[in-house]
């Protein structure tokens, strides 16, 4: 059954009569909102984003300015907490609905294009829009809590904006028949390293003239930054019978990480994907890099690795047990047939951990040697590439096929 709201009713202390409360926003009327008043609602009472039900790591957001300037289009507002953790919000209008792809599209490149800016960028773009000298963002955010190290809150949103740590929400009015649709398409980008919200904000106007706000989520996701320790073929994790000291072993974990990120800072330094939307990992010190696809809870990934002991490279396709990434990863197997073609070169179905992915791998010769490496780096921006264009795809596909099964 269709999901139906009811009109708020008014019911006097004093035992008077009831009264049905007067919607706004419903209509193209004299009474109907316009975005620039919900902007403006959101600014002055940031309390009614429902923050806390959403991802309570940005709950204390603090208003920091309307209409804030990128190179996607003006942000509707822009809040932030004392930590650091950036809140985009997009707000519409719902008797006009756009395209569900528009709608969370817009919101995602204003994401995308702040993840290219640092601390002093954002706190310029801040400056210009308020037309305030100094820094007028770290002083909105001391006025709530005073006890801000600047040096500390710069550091910690240069990193926040580079890895994408911001809460994005799309807030509305009221809801018009259709426009839910737009939640499917939002639980589609589950993966990404995005919190996402959409909020449903119906406003009242109270028999004395003063205004209700009833904030409702329709739909969020829930990003799940986790560490995934991938042991090559032949290899396995050994518990310590002692005999070294806890330096020492973190002194060789340490040599043999620095040599890792080493090899794929190098291989990301001029490595390119044809998939504005897939996002590129950091080079960590583990032996290989996780490309993560669009699936709930971190599902889905590629994994690049570099097996130093047989001087190989590849990528595969991975995913956690009992999960939609594993459903996804099953559907795309089954597809084998159509897929060969379109990845092309040595790429084969193989048993992995008991299931079956799809893998590609080469051995040039030692790694060690610049003009191998370079080859192997060719080869694997390659398949990472193709891979990248070919699964991720048919995962968000499959993903979507998971949801409408579990309901």
């Amino acid at each position: 059954m269709a999901r139906q709201q009811g009109i708020p009713i008014f019911v006097p202390v004093s035992g008077g009569p009831s009264k049905r409360v007067h919607p706004l926003g419903l209509g193209s009327g004299q009474d109907a909102v316009i975005e620039a008043e919900i902007q403006a609602l959101i600014h002055s009472h940031p309390d009614v984003l429902p923050i806390a039900e959403i991802d309570p790591v940005f709950v204390g957001a603090i208003p920091i300015c309307r209409e804030l300037v990128t190179s996607a289009g003006p942000i509707d507002n822009m809040l932030m907490t004392a930590s650091g953790l950036p809140v985009i919000v997009e707000c519409k209008l719902w008797r006009n609905p756009e395209g569900r792809r528009e709608v969370v599209g817009q919101i995602l490149d204003y994401a995308k294009e702040i993840t290219r800016w640092s601390s002093s960028d954002l706190q310029r773009e801040v400056r210009r829009n308020l037309k305030r000298d100094g820094n007028p963002l770290l002083d909105l955010l001391r006025q709530a809590k005073s006890d801000i190290d600047e040096i500390e809150f710069n550091d910690a949103l240069t990193k926040n904006l580079r890895l994408g740590r911001f809460l994005l929400l799309i807030v509305g009015d009221g809801i018009r028949e259709g426009v839910e649709a737009i939640t499917e398409y939002l639980l589609a980008h589950a993966g990404l390293h995005f919190s996402m919200g959409l909020v449903e904000l119906p406003i009242y106007v109270l028999p004395d003239g003063s205004r209700l706000v009833v904030p409702r989520i329709l739909a969020r996701t829930e990003v799940i930054t986790r560490e995934v320790l991938a042991i090559p073929e032949g290899y396995h994790v050994a518990e310590s019978s002692g005999g070294s000291s806890d330096e020492e072993v973190d002194a060789a974990v340490s040599i043999l990480g620095d040599a890792r990120q080493r090899f794929w800072a190098e291989f990301l330094s001029d490595f390119h994907l044809d998939d504005p939307e897939q996002s590129i990992p950091k080079p960590g010190r583990a032996g290989h890099l996780s490309f993560m696809f669009p699936a709930p809870n971190g599902s889905s990934w590629l994994t690049a690795y570099r097996d130093a002991h047989k001087n190989e490279v590849g990528v595969f396709l991975s995913s956690s047990r009992n999960s939609a990434g594993e459903y996804a990863m099953k559907v795309v197997t089954d597809q084998w047939d159509e897929i060969k073609p379109e990845l092309g070169k040595t790429a084969r179905i193989v048993e992995r951990d008991g299931r079956p992915t799809i893998r590609d791998s080469l051995t040039p010769g030692s790694l060690d040697q610049p003009d191998v490496r370079k080859r192997a780096f060719e080869w694997l921006a390659d398949r990472v590439n193709t891979f990248v264009n070919v699964l991720r795809p048919r995962i968000r596909s499959a993903v979507l096929d998971f949801r409408t099964k579990e309901q």
